[in-house]
């Protein structure tokens, strides 16, 4: 792809009405455009038959339709399975399919490394380049679909897509946003709100807006009870603290019909497995619609992290449960490929220094 051409895989139904507008074309032809792409899998323009000879030659010689390109492709013993994709600028990202009896889970990354530096991924550790595109972040939803041999949305091998890759979803919202209203889209893969869902560290002023804007699933990034210790483990909880951050989770659920919001609990061995902090945990939540995932450690190289023991973890959810909140822990997947939950690293080029002028700008969109 040249860098005059425009890549249209990154256009959601109102940005393709305008594109088509500003070429002097109905705006009808966006749905036209994002069938072709989306539920057809074309990436030729001149295959568009429905559309005017005279406008596939102007696409062909002025647009293109280019996802990422995929370098390696492991599945796991439990049917996991995680690409390593490549961008035009030669950063790889990451993305991992995970089936399930009754679905199967697409989780979609948003940025080059991450902007956060939380203490317990891998991700974090590669640091930060730069934001995704629109076109590369629905670029990994098409290139799943291709991959599973299901360009027809109708065989519903992904029936959930989650923005739990590698980077913080709501550092590049603009882009994220018209990624997921592709997603739901019903002239591209029609997946409903409800099974989009996006995770997030806790950008408060980016959940209020996205509350406005794009009410998808909500999961949050939580990992302690305290703010002491939060600080710790996710950096950003210096900026917006917890009691900030649930007074934005109870926001996001009013009037809107939404599901409850999903607190995300990574159990790290003697740092916030005890029973304390689980009845910490729970008066915490005790006002807020939602609902519990403990994740189980997974390790990667250089973590000075371990696991805690099972023994601890169903104690942990025991308490949580005693207290009337939803609590389940999620069974590992993956990880004999590192495809588990913050195992995501990518191969990441010229890595930057993470600041505060980043986190702010991510908050700017």
């Amino acid at each position: 792809m040249t860098a005059s051409k425009h890549n249209l895989l990154g256009l959601d139904r109102g940005s393709a009405q305008s594109f088509f507008e500003g070429i002097g074309e109905k705006p009808y032809r966006s749905d036209q455009l994002l069938q072709w792409i989306h539920q057809f899998g074309i990436t030729d323009c001149s295959d568009m038959t429905n559309f005017s000879k005279k406008l596939r030659g102007w696409l062909t010689e002025e647009a293109c339709i280019s996802p990422p390109t995929i370098v390696t492709d492991q599945q796991a013993a439990d049917g996991t399975r995680k690409w390593l994709l490549q961008l035009q600028d030669g950063n790889c990202i990451e993305m991992v399919f995970i089936p399930e009896t009754d679905r199967g889970t697409l989780c979609v990354s948003s940025q080059v490394g991450c902007v956060l530096n939380c203490t317990f991924c891998a991700t974090a550790k590669q640091g930060f380049n730069r934001n995704l595109t629109s076109a590369e972040i629905i670029g990994q939803v098409w290139v799943a679909y291709q991959a599973l041999g299901c360009p027809d949305r109708e065989k519903r091998l992904i029936t959930n897509v989650v923005m739990m890759g590698m980077g913080e979803p709501l550092a590049n919202f603009d882009a994220v946003v018209r990624s997921m209203n592709i997603m739901m889209d019903d002239f591209a893969y029609g997946i409903s709100r409800r099974r989009v869902t996006l995770s997030t560290a806790g950008m408060v002023p980016m959940i209020d807006k996205l509350r406005e804007v794009c009410p998808v699933s909500l999961a949050v990034s939580l990992h302690a009870p305290n703010d002491e210790l939060r600080s710790e483990l996710v950096p950003l909880n210096k900026k917006y603290s917890i009691a900030e951050l649930m007074a934005a989770c109870r926001r996001y659920v009013l009037g809107k019909n939404r599901a409850r919001i999903t607190f995300e609990y990574v159990m790290l061995d003697g740092i916030n497995d005890q029973p304390g902090h689980a009845k910490e945990l729970a008066h915490c939540l005790e006002d807020v619609p939602g609902k519990v995932n403990l994740i189980p450690f997974n390790a990667f190289a250089g973590s000075a992290y371990r696991r805690s023991p099972q023994k601890r973890i169903d104690h942990f959810r025991e308490i949580l449960l005693k207290a009337g909140i939803m609590t389940v822990t999620r069974r590992p997947r993956g990880d004999d490929i590192d495809a588990a939950c913050g195992q995501l690293a990518g191969k990441i080029q010229d890595r930057t220094r993470r600041s505060g002028k980043q986190i702010n700008k991510g908050l700017t969109g």
